[in-house]
């Protein structure tokens, strides 16, 4: 069993050592729009002057990796000497309300901007490319808005992105440079899973993006539509208002990218593992269980990693990597 470090800063000069203390630890990232959290239980250490406070500083190590860093928010003790806290990564400063109107900006300058104001650690940012025709939004929360500058860079161009906080320092990557060399399954590592099929939720056969025609005071449709889907699950349609700055090509390679993401079932997948810590939100990985079907690879969009009485299991939620 690897070892677990906590380092509990109180920002006055003191820095506790709690790692063998701790009875439990969980650590929670989601792929999309949501900080990444500690949850730890521990014992009140015996030296004198011990003080935890909302605003301390906390560093989880896990057999020698930082894993993660961040914020105490909230703080629960008792009777029993047992502290449970609840620590947020930098992502947390993010679902502040703001306002903000760019024009030709890329979702990584949207991204550098609001960490300005919030006063974040930026650390490697992947170059989106993708410069956003126009973006307006009133008294919205930041993080909100950086998701939009991102599912606009992937309607564009079909290229998904992933923002996280990597020990102490916001990080955007490309799906693609997130993939892990990593297989489970039947008789490796899973223990218990389930699988959900569905068109129920974002699954869309006709697409219709519409733009507004200054000329003739209409608005022209464009519509790519899927024939054998729709025969197959009835007419499941989505429709958008573009931007009327876009010409036909750009349209058109958005219908060609939306349908993409958009025309098939998703299949999502439950996993509980033995622990693997280099997992987490954003990361693809193979998995191979014969009652499952063909072995696929898996996009991970929301993993808790639980480091309990010398083990460790991780719950993941996957869906098939590009739905």
């Amino acid at each position: 069993m690897a070892a677990i470090e906590v380092d509990l800063d109180n920002r006055n000069g003191v820095m506790w050592k709690i790692g063998q203390l701790v009875s439990e630890a969980q650590i929670k990232t989601a792929r999309i729009g949501k900080a990444g959290s500690l949850e730890l239980s521990f014992l009140r250490p015996s030296a004198t002057g011990f003080t935890v406070e909302p605003g301390n500083v906390v560093r989880l190590s896990y057999d020698g990796q930082v894993v993660f860093f961040g914020y105490v928010f909230s703080v629960t003790s008792g009777s029993d000497q047992e502290i449970k806290l609840t620590a947020y990564d930098q992502l947390r400063y993010l679902v502040a309300n703001d306002t903000l109107v760019i024009q030709g900006m890329t979702a990584t300058d949207v991204i550098r901007r609001q960490a300005t104001k919030m006063d974040l650690t930026v650390g490697s940012l992947a170059d989106t490319g993708y410069r956003i025709p126009k973006l307006a939004e009133d008294n919205k929360r930041m993080m909100d808005m950086i998701c939009d500058a991102l599912d606009e860079t992937t309607r564009a161009t079909g290229s998904t992105f992933v923002l996280f906080d990597a020990a102490g320092e916001l990080t955007l990557k490309s799906l693609a440079d997130m993939e892990l060399p990593l297989l489970i399954g039947d008789g490796s590592l899973v223990y218990e899973y389930s699988q959900t099929r569905s068109i129920d939720n974002d699954t869309y056969n006709q697409i219709v993006l519409a733009q507004d025609n200054k000329t003739t005071g209409k608005r022209d449709l464009y519509v790519l539509k899927d024939s054998g889907n729709i025969a197959k699950w009835g007419l499941l349609q989505l429709y958008e208002v573009v931007d009327e700055r876009l010409n036909a090509a750009q349209i058109n390679q958005s219908l060609t990218n939306l349908i993409v993401l958009k025309n098939r079932e998703s299949r999502t997948f439950r996993v509980s593992a033995i622990g693997d810590i280099r997992v987490r939100a954003g990361s693809s990985l193979h998995i191979s269980i014969a009652d499952v079907g063909k072995p696929l690879t898996y996009l991970v969009d929301e993993c808790t990693h639980t480091i309990s009485g010398g083990e460790h299991t991780m719950d993941l939620s996957l869906k098939v990597y590009g739905t």
